[in-house]
């Protein structure tokens, strides 16, 4: 069996001394790199120790997925679930190893998806709740073919919610359907719509980072 990879990164240290910082982990879309929500960092709380991870998979013109994404003759879309599955293996490989690096080994932490980004960062959460604090996913949705939800509690976690109503890439109808069932889990959701495509505007990031000051 090959060995699960160490990623590239980014990394922001704390700008205030803290002894356990919290750490945010970035994963971000389809088709991007580690680089694209890294530009978040600077805003980010003083406290957050910020590791932005670059997806395995190389695509064309610089970019990188998780996963693949299939097209039938169709033209409808299809997630590549083994890989998808494998990715979840890859991505706490990774977290447990930056964790361990900064002695922060049992520390749960937060996360932050863009997309594909955002529906790895549902499924990391809902299957191993006790691994995580809080869930922030941007224009995407949860994905129930690629994990199984943990028979644990999950009402402590606490999870910001955005999406554009004019998305055409992951329709908000589908982010909606997908949060009945969490909600049902009692999970924290703070749910916010923004009339924009598949991306965050402005009015989105700000009401993220107040979000985060509160939680």
């Amino acid at each position: 069996m090959n060995p699960l990879p160490l990623l590239d990164f980014r990394l922001q240290s704390p700008k205030s001394a803290v002894a356990k910082p919290p750490v945010l982990f970035l994963l971000h879309g389809y088709g991007s790199h580690e680089e694209d929500l890294f530009s978040f960092a600077p805003h980010m709380p003083d406290d957050f120790l910020i590791i932005s991870l670059r997806a395995p998979l190389n695509l064309a013109f610089g970019g990188y997925a998780w996963y693949s994404i299939h097209f039938d003759a169709d033209q409808d879309k299809w997630t590549d679930i083994e890989q998808a599955k494998a990715a979840q293996h890859i991505l706490w490989h990774n977290i447990e190893h930056h964790l361990e690096q900064f002695g922060l080994k049992d520390q749960p932490i937060n996360l932050l998806g863009f997309s594909q980004g955002a529906i790895l960062s549902w499924a990391l959460a809902l299957s191993q709740p006790q691994k995580v604090d809080r869930v922030i996913a941007l224009s995407g949705y949860i994905n129930e073919d690629i994990f199984t939800y943990s028979s644990q509690t999950l009402d402590h976690l606490q999870c910001f919610c955005s999406h554009g109503t004019q998305d055409q890439t992951i329709p908000v109808g589908w982010a909606k359907k997908s949060l009945e069932r969490v909600k049902e889990k009692q999970v924290n959701i703070a749910y916010f719509e923004y009339a924009a495509g598949h991306g965050v505007a402005p009015e989105n990031f700000q009401d993220l980072l107040e979000w985060l000051n509160r939680s």
